[in-house]
């Protein structure tokens, strides 16, 4: 059986990471995941989106067992006890994803202050839920908090840079994410096959582990991401596409429908994205390349100066994935959309993956090393 220090660090039975995936909620993939022997997580951003995504949100509070009236804490605090409920009798193991950027600064430290106090007060809690996964920010102030709190630290980043600044502040376990990955997409465009090695040289050692993320979607690259190094693989848009994912029906069923070449970068909200190649996202991309070209050159925007036609274009976009409007839908995923054919049941999936990685290294041993 496959098997890698992140196994042995957080308890999980397959080297294989379910991302968090926001702003969108996960709440039921997150507990299919954990329950199939991978680290699930939940995705948290949706809970800042209220206003400006109010449709979001509420999708989120339907799948939490909480009310729309609830506070932030008090829907973490349910979100976190309903996840533990439905996954401590098959020994799943979660986390939650938080994005720790300027902009949203003050509702992580809400959002990991309550996560740390609910797992305190919950017996049994903190045997499954191991892992706080940080994005989108410097991770430095977030040290004493999340450490001295006894949760593994995960913090995701597209550069050597960022990895190092990572091992600066102690994060356990850095995962570093190629320009293949969905949504969400580096400024610059440094692929997995580069940046992953190059980051397992830069800081991997007995206490700072190493993942992949972008482009990981089966058995073949689950297998290349070891060989490359890495104590496991990071996967969003493949378990995006599983039974049990609470993303749209549309979605999931664009995504298998993808085929070669089948997505882009064009702006998003917090920068670069990767979404579904359609008639609206390359209408978007060339808006993106006129308005906004920084995207394409690796220059943050201006939000004093920018054309804020093109927020009001994916605002639009976002609305129109709940609502089933295909037509003016935007559908975020990874370059890994395009090796995606099918909807399995998340266990089945992870089934498959894993043995299908066993036989490539076993395969690999036999072919080359006589």
């Amino acid at each position: 059986m496959i098997k890698s220090k992140l196994c042995d660090k957080v308890g999980i039975k397959y080297p294989i990471i379910q991302a968090g995936m926001g702003p969108f909620s996960n709440n039921n993939l997150c507990v299919a995941a954990a329950n199939a022997g991978v680290l699930g997580l939940l995705s948290t951003s949706g809970l800042c989106s209220k206003e400006l995504w109010p449709f979001v949100y509420d999708a989120f509070i339907k799948s939490s067992e909480a009310l729309p009236d609830d506070d932030m804490p008090t829907v973490i605090e349910k979100v976190l006890k309903r996840t533990y409920r439905l996954t401590k009798d098959k020994g799943g193991i979660f986390g939650i994803n938080v994005m720790v950027s300027a902009e949203l600064a003050a509702e992580a430290q809400i959002i990991v202050d309550t996560a740390i106090q609910v797992r305190e007060k919950t017996p049994g809690m903190k045997h499954h839920f191991k892992v706080i996964f940080t994005s989108a920010g410097d991770p430095v102030p977030w040290r004493d908090k999340i450490k001295n709190a006894g949760f593994t630290w995960m913090h995701v980043i597209p550069s050597v840079k960022g990895a190092q600044r990572c091992k600066k502040a102690g994060v356990d376990v850095i995962v570093a994410s190629g320009h293949e990955g969905g949504f969400h997409t580096s400024w610059e465009p440094i692929h997995s096959m580069i940046l992953l090695p190059a980051v397992v040289d830069a800081v991997s050692d007995e206490k700072t582990l190493v993942c992949g993320a972008g482009g990981f979607c089966d058995g073949k690259t689950l297998a290349a991401s070891l060989v490359l190094g890495a104590d496991g693989a990071s996967m969003g848009t493949r378990f995006l596409a599983t039974q049990e994912s609470d993303f749209h029906q549309m979605w999931k069923e664009n995504v298998v429908a993808a085929g070669d070449r089948g997505t882009l970068i064009a702006r998003g909200f917090v920068g670069p994205a990767r979404w579904l190649k359609t008639s609206r996202s390359e209408e978007h991309a060339r808006n993106t390349l006129q308005k906004s070209p920084g995207v394409f050159l690796g220059t943050p925007d201006d939000w004093s100066t920018m054309d804020m036609s093109l927020i009001k274009y994916e605002l639009e976009s976002f609305k129109a994935v709940y609502e089933g409007n295909m037509e003016k839908a935007m559908l975020a995923a990874g370059e890994a959309a395009q090796r995606i054919n099918d909807m399995p049941r998340v266990n089945d999936l992870v089934q498959v993956m894993v043995n299908e990685a066993e036989d490539i290294l076993k395969d690999i041993q036999k072919k080359y090393l006589g």
